[in-house]
């Protein structure tokens, strides 16, 4: 899954830009991926307790597929509206494969439970090789229609994704699970964990996301090769996905609050590097820097929700957490182009601070609050 989307992130954004009449829409496409996404993970999760985590991750690549071949033929017609509709439907597959990390999360105990997410999310070291490599080296693959080769390989992408759901062995949710007693979704999202684990991983996601699908506009309005920019992009998803080797233990022996604390001061970082410059060194640490600080703060923020639900529960909270965090994610992906069109780079990386700094005091109010409650438990 992360393998197409990291090949889609990488090309997505310059196809817009050869297909829109106007080149304020050339991130509307990636955005359409991210409402997808958006419309199909709170249902998915809901019929996953139903049906079970091995049946929906076999159907979510069906969309995957359907959405390849849409957008190989919007590509080869020239025609924006298709490609965007194929950016749709593989959104929709993301929407079930999201899951990945909570089913990993459901079958382990408390003190593994966070490394089974990194580790899951480790999945993504591999995708930020396969994924802007196979963008780049079928690019031409055939003649007069540049990327339609790159697109043609999620087709082997997602049926391989079919046939390894197949195997996955994760059992069916029980009775007590589908049909025990329920708080209301509004007492559960009340709990000041829930709030800062969704809150953190809105900004975790929506900085991401906006840095990184405006970079390829970036590096093309500063002179950059395609080959450049898929670089960078690789370099970005390795960022991202690499430390979750060691998020888990790092959380484990530090706390989640600490790490999550960690994951926002470096995208404060990252930031001041992307402002100093637009050499692709500095494009390559910047998107670097910005990899390691969501993984500290998605993992951290991940972990911390499965806390605050109980198993007949976990559906619709999970549900309604993916939900929230990718509405931040088709917004700031359909608005980057547009800001950056409007605003320019520099000023679209000082507009993300405010929020980076409302996450850390959020981050910060709650180990202040749990260091309390230590406090008042040994007394």
């Amino acid at each position: 899954m992360l393998s197409g989307s990291s090949l889609i992130v990488a090309t997505s954004a310059l196809i817009g830009l050869s297909l829109a009449e106007n080149k304020l829409w050339a991130t509307v496409p990636i955005g359409c991926l991210y409402i997808g996404t958006l419309v199909s993970t709170f249902p998915a999760s809901i019929l996953m307790k139903r049906i079970g985590r091995r049946s929906g991750f076999m159907w979510g690549p069906v969309f995957g597929l359907l959405g390849a071949l849409t957008a190989i033929v919007a590509i080869i017609y020239q025609n924006f509206l298709l490609f965007a509709t194929g950016s749709f439907l593989v959104g929709m597959l993301n929407g079930v494969g999201h899951y990945y990390r909570f089913a990993a999360a459901d079958i382990s105990n408390d003190d593994y439970r966070s490394r089974a997410i990194s580790w899951v999310l480790a999945g993504g070291v591999l995708a930020a090789f396969i994924g802007p490599n196979l963008a780049s080296a079928n690019r031409d693959l055939i003649a007069g229609f540049p990327f339609v080769g790159s697109y043609a390989s999620l087709l082997v992408i997602y049926a391989l994704s079919i046939a390894l759901a197949s195997r996955l062995q994760i059992p069916t949710p029980p009775k007590s699970e589908r049909y025990g007693h329920q708080r209301p979704l509004g007492e559960i999202v009340r709990q000041p964990k829930f709030l800062v684990a969704i809150f953190s991983a809105m900004v975790a996601y929506g900085v991401m996301n906006l840095l990184m699908t405006s970079t390829p506009l970036a590096m093309a309005g500063c002179g950059h090769s395609f080959a450049d920019t898929a670089v960078v992009i690789e370099w970005h998803l390795l960022a991202m996905y690499a430390p979750s080797f060691f998020t888990g233990n790092l959380i484990i022996r530090y706390g989640t609050v600490r790490v999550m604390g960690v994951g926002a001061l470096v995208l404060f970082s990252s930031i001041a590097v992307n402002i100093s410059g637009t050499s692709v060194p500095h494009f390559v640490a910047a998107l670097i820097l910005v990899g390691i600080g969501w993984n500290f703060l998605f993992v951290g923020a991940t972990s911390l929700v499965t806390e605050s639900y109980s198993s007949s529960e976990k559906a619709k909270t999970q549900g309604l957490n993916d939900l929230i965090i990718f509405s931040t994610v088709a917004f700031t992906a359909i608005t980057s182009g547009i800001i950056h069109e409007l605003a320019g780079w520099r000023m679209l990386n000082m507009m993300v601070l405010p929020a980076i700094a409302l996450a850390l005091g959020a981050i910060s109010w709650l180990g202040f609050r749990r260091a309390q409650d230590r406090q008042e438990k040994t007394v």
